[in-house]
């Protein structure tokens, strides 16, 4: 938080200072167990998991059900659109939509006005299979929160997306920002 603007986390437009940096972890003492990162990735590994459990009888895998649900929101219509959103390569995301459109839930289709461009629609059984998707994703992470108050959960988002702007922070080629900043929902 290198920033001269002042802010709380709690409230985009106070004049607060945010808070100092903590050094919650130390090389002396560190015990995997205990890291963040190790926790997050093991909610999510289970996460994970219990999607693809869930959409079994859709035939879908992990990898798979992602750029299907990106199409149908609409968030990306070309190959390389899809492998940004999904956070894979281009190679990667064409060899795994030859899988889709072998179950013919997508085709490629040439653009009227860029023959370069090809676009990924969903099939109707893609749309089909892509709408069992956000009923299982609502599903997992309602099960995920049991328990939780609404101010934990928006507590826990809120704690969420500051984690995520010092991660990207870190990154040489990302903006940095404060926590509170506007986020995606």
């Amino acid at each position: 938080m290198n920033s001269s603007k002042k802010q709380d986390r709690g409230n985009p437009s106070s004049t607060e200072t945010p808070p100092a940096s903590i050094e919650f972890y130390s090389a002396q003492n560190y015990r995997p167990e205990d890291s963040i990162g190790y926790l997050m990735r093991l909610v999510l590994s289970t996460v994970r998991h219990e999607i693809e459990r869930q959409l079994e009888p859709s035939d879908l895998t992990n990898a798979q059900w992602l750029p299907l649900f990106k199409l149908s929101i609409g968030k990306a219509s070309t190959v390389a659109e899809l492998a940004r959103e999904s956070q894979m390569d281009a190679g990667a995301m064409t060899r795994l939509l030859d899988r889709l459109e072998a179950k013919k839930l997508c085709r490629r289709v040439r653009s009227v006005e860029d023959r370069r461009v090809v676009h990924i629609e969903l099939t109707d059984e893609g749309r089909v299979a892509a709408a069992d998707i956000p009923v299982v994703l609502s599903r997992v992470q309602n099960a995920l929160l049991s328990g939780f108050s609404v101010e934990e959960f928006e507590a826990l988002k809120k704690s969420l997306r500051c984690i995520l702007d010092n991660a990207q922070a870190l990154s040489p080629n990302q903006n940095p920002t404060i926590c509170g900043d506007s986020h995606e929902v």
